[in-house]
């Protein structure tokens, strides 16, 4: 095991990992590394074997039976993969038959169908994209999420909004708006998604201004057909696989989080190639190398010797703050295990908090700062944005707004993150820094794979099954005959 001088890793892609202020004195030391020196080559071993089999040792499925772990194959487009040639051809298909046809879609989701979508839309469309003209949006259609929550008032205006959108479009064009509902769940059974789902086409499915075209995002099994799967046959909807092996908060790789991107003319093979590029760096032997290995022993270690039980993920920029959610239920899920692998109790995993800079600097910070000294902040930093206005001099008797006037929008955000992280470390709080060269969908797809793939390490050093979600199952068991009894009543 060999360790590099300068703290910081950066890739041949420029990505860079800075963990300055997560490794030295008074951090995690480099010897605390050296002394889990065989637990994280049993990690490399073990995720490599991943990556060769799908076999992930000790890893069952919620009903009992052994399950592949396949989410790491999804960057690479082959034959015999998960996202094949043809898969990426019918993806692109779609795209194009929707593009100046499709005039709204409604993507119905939760969890990871939800969560890594959202992911996909910030990054490529931003918050006015569905007030754009139709040239501005170079033809692709509005977009909107629901389902990811079973609220009666959102749910409700949703159908309003169409409902309007629909109406001034028959006014001014006179003819049927197109509305295209996207539901996404692999049993077809999932409350929040389905409920919303039947709620919004029960209301505009008669509507005299709209046409309803509906895809089906399930589970391919035609041996053992889902709910959703048996409806889209009966309906005649085209389909897209939820596939097995992936789990939903692995699942922006594959068809679940990809037919969002076709829906909004989002590069998909370059977000792929961007994985792509992150796992080959991902397999390095040395820790020092290999971002992924390195971010998860260090978060490991923070936790497990210095206490650092909180991991707040805090992207510079608006447009990455569902990363940071979408990375919540990552983490949460996979990491936030009662038993080890041998049944011990052991009740491992960090909770995680979404915090965005430099809006939460005026939030969150004071609790970072001087709070309980427990916490890890994972920063994310891009280099270069594509539009950077420069702050102009505009009142020039307020000395206070002169001072700032002349820099560039990112050099002052640049300043508050430099500012956060070294006033942080001042007082022992442990921070890293993760640099995008550019947000977009290559780097985008490094940043989100280097996340995903470090935390199948940690389950390896934790001794955790990164890849079930018991917990969850708690709550459905509750949940299910308490709603029978509210139909009986």
């Amino acid at each position: 095991m060999t360790c590099v001088n300068a703290k910081k890793l950066v890739l041949e892609t420029g990505f860079t990992f800075d963990y300055e202020n997560l490794v030295g004195s008074g951090k995690v030391t480099i010897d605390d590394v050296v002394s889990l020196e065989e637990k994280i080559n049993d990690a490399q071993a073990a995720i490599q074997v991943m990556r060769k089999t799908g076999v992930i040792r000790g890893h069952l499925s919620k009903d009992g039976e052994p399950e592949k772990v396949l989410f790491s194959q999804l960057p690479y487009i082959k034959a015999e993969n998960l996202n094949s040639p043809a898969i990426i051809r019918k993806l692109k298909d779609f795209s194009a038959s929707i593009k100046d046809r499709v005039d709204a879609v409604i993507s119905f989701g939760i969890g990871g169908s939800f969560l890594g979508n959202k992911v996909l839309f910030d990054i490529h469309c931003g918050e006015f994209w569905n007030g754009m003209s139709n040239a501005e949006r170079n033809g692709y259609p509005r977009m909107y999420f629901s389902g990811n929550s079973i609220d009666p008032r959102r749910t409700s205006e949703l159908v309003e909004n169409i409902e309007r959108m629909a109406k001034t479009y028959h006014k001014h064009a006179g003819k049927k708006f197109c509305l295209m509902m996207i539901v996404i769940s692999k049993s077809g059974g999932t409350l929040d998604t389905m409920s919303n789902f039947m709620v919004v086409y029960e209301a505009l499915k008669n509507h005299e201004h709209i046409d309803i075209e509906i895809v089906a995002v399930t589970d391919p099994n035609e041996e053992k057909k889902t709910l959703l799967k048996k409806l889209a046959e009966e309906n005649h909807w085209p389909t897209f696989a939820v596939p097995d092996g992936v789990g939903g908060r692995f699942s922006i790789f594959s068809e679940v989080g990809l037919i969002t991107g076709a829906c909004i003319g989002f590069d998909i093979e370059a977000f792929l190639a961007g994985a792509k590029s992150m796992d080959e760096a991902c397999q390095r032997a040395d820790v020092w190398q290999n971002p992924a290995l390195l971010n998860a022993t260090l978060k490991y270690l923070a936790a497990e010797k210095y206490g650092r039980d909180i991991e707040v993920l805090m992207p510079y920029a608006d447009y990455l703050k569902s990363t940071s959610e979408w990375y919540i239920q990552l983490l949460a899920e996979s990491l936030g295990k009662k038993y080890d692998r041998n049944g011990k109790i052991v009740n491992y995993g960090r909770t995680p908090i979404v915090a965005v800079g430099t809006t939460d600097m005026h939030a969150q910070t004071q609790q970072h700062q001087e709070g309980a000294l427990n916490k890890v902040i994972q920063f994310i930093r891009v280099n270069e944005w594509d539009i950077d206005p420069v702050i102009g001099d505009m009142f020039p008797s307020a000395q206070k707004l002169t001072d700032i006037s002349g820099i560039r929008m990112s050099q002052a955000l640049d300043v508050a993150l430099a500012s956060n992280a070294q006033a942080l470390i001042s007082d022992y709080r442990f921070n890293a820094t993760f640099t995008m060269p550019k947000m977009n969908a290559f780097h985008l797809g490094e940043l989100l794979y280097m996340l995903a793939i470090s935390i199948a390490y940690e389950g390896e050093l934790a001794d955790v099954d990164a890849f079930d979600q018991p917990g969850v199952e708690a709550y459905k068991r509750i949940m299910g005959p308490s709603l029978q009894k509210l139909k009986v009543k």
